[in-house]
């Protein structure tokens, strides 16, 4: 079976003046765009001072708009510098990440495998 890797969300900075932040990505194809049965998918998420809500969120809708988007997975990080990694499973045609409530920080990478 044939396995993607590509990362969702690439370097993102903080101004670091405890505004707060929120990020989108764009949307990546999930395994349910493959039609793939398995549904196996894996995140990591790699940040340096990082204070905010990562989130996972998917969509089942061919052409989504923001109202078809739903949450998969969240975590709230207080100043941690760490690499964290997390597997969900569903047959997601689409899937993003996002920052929220992000005051300080860097997120290095959001990187998808599936």
């Amino acid at each position: 079976m044939a396995t993607n890797s590509e990362i969702i969300l690439s370097a993102q900075s903080h101004p670091g003046d405890s505004t707060i932040e929120n990020v989108v990505g764009g949307k990546f194809k999930g395994d349910g765009y493959y039609g793939r049965s398995d549904g196996l998918h894996t995140a990591q998420f790699t940040y340096n001072g990082f204070t905010g809500t990562y989130v996972i969120e998917a969509s089942l809708a061919v052409n989504p708009t923001d109202s078809d988007w739903f949450h998969v997975h969240s975590s709230v990080v207080e100043n941690q510098t760490n690499s964290t990694i997390f597997n969900f499973t569903g047959n997601y045609v689409w899937i993003r990440a996002k920052l929220v409530n992000w005051t300080d920080g860097t997120l290095n990478s959001i990187v998808l495998n599936h």
